[in-house]
């Protein structure tokens, strides 16, 4: 079977090599991310494989149902930058990534820790030698609340990994998990956004969550609370996140995701410049820090990711089904 991969980064070689072989593939890999300018190269093929920073948009996508391909898989978990609109009108069949979720579960208590321990401030205070105390003192995890919007895959092992710490915590999600309901309080939003020390985002980006971090939203928090978010940038209204943390009401923030990331994240931008004027808001902030999509980030996630996409294309070509299509 003969599929063409888009965007492979040097990490994800080895676990191309081994799912290659594993599965009977034959793979033709292009560096470059997938765009008008190199759609081209997928002529011949049914099936393509691309990562979340690619252009999925309406005429790419155009372009290679013309070229003869039937079968999308994104190497991501989110999927933005796909027109689905297209996808169905087009007739194609498209698949996004799952990956073990320690990896953003992790890598949101790490930021939480960050946050509530005023690391930012202290790590540009070592970078001048000041090894002062005022400004650094921080809480302790045991004495906080944890409020946990989206109690997914990624959710639940968040709310894990904080049960550890001692603190109290409590969700909100339209679906409760009863397997944590022994760690963790279903609460409603109201209610969580009321009593929650901490804030941290794991819900899918739909309709009902667009923006479900807004003034009014933010009104309601504690003074002084960390909103953090590893999930997806849209969830926040950025604006009305950056007027409470201006205003002191927000005591942190910390951001994986923000508006208008790609072109920027997961790419070398020291001699270029570019437009985002949220994001050079938010990071001359001293309690806002910024990191550049990369939770995910684990040789872990990237093997799973690969794999997955891997074997849903396999899937899509041998049974004309994924378990992992979009539909």
């Amino acid at each position: 079977m003969k599929l063409i991969a888009y965007a492979v980064r040097p990490d994800e070689k080895a676990a191309f090599e081994k799912y290659s072989e594993l599965l009977g593939l034959d793979i033709t890999f292009v560096q470059g991310q997938l765009g008008m300018s190199n759609v081209d190269e997928a002529a011949g093929f049914e099936a393509v494989t691309f990562l979340g920073n690619c252009d999925a948009s309406r005429p790419v996508l155009e372009k290679l149902q013309g070229h003869g391909v039937k079968y999308l898989a994104s190497r991501s978990a989110g999927f933005n930058n796909v027109d689905m609109e297209a996808v169905k009108e087009l007739g194609l069949r498209f698949s996004n990534a799952t990956y073990s979720p320690s990896c953003v579960a992790d890598f949101t208590v790490m930021l939480i820790l960050m946050s509530i321990r005023n690391m930012k401030t202290m790590m540009k205070r070592l970078e001048a030698h000041d090894y002062s105390l005022p400004g650094l003192q921080g809480k302790e995890m045991h004495n906080l609340t944890f409020g946990v919007i989206g109690t997914g895959r990624i959710g639940a092992n968040t709310a894990r990994n904080l049960s550890g710490f001692g603190g109290r915590i409590i969700g909100f999600d339209l679906y409760e998990n009863e397997s944590l309901k022994d760690i963790l309080e279903y609460v409603d939003l109201d209610t969580l956004l009321k009593e929650a020390d901490v804030i941290t985002l794991h819900a899918p980006l739909l309709d009902s969550t667009h923006h479900i971090i807004n003034r009014e939203n933010i009104a309601k928090t504690k003074q002084g609370v960390v909103i953090v978010n590893c999930a997806r940038a849209e969830l926040v209204d950025t604006d009305a996140l950056i007027e409470g943390i201006e205003s002191g009401h927000i005591g942190a923030a910390a951001l994986d995701v923000f508006p208008n990331e790609i072109g920027i994240v997961h790419t070398d931008n020291r001699m270029r410049t570019y437009s985002n004027h949220q994001l050079a808001i938010l990071e001359r902030h001293k309690n806002v820090i910024v990191t550049p999509h990369t939770a995910f980030y684990t040789d872990q996630a990237v093997s799973d990711m690969v794999e997955v996409a891997l074997r849903s294309l396999k899937s899509f070509v041998e049974t004309n089904e994924s378990p992992n299509e979009i539909k």
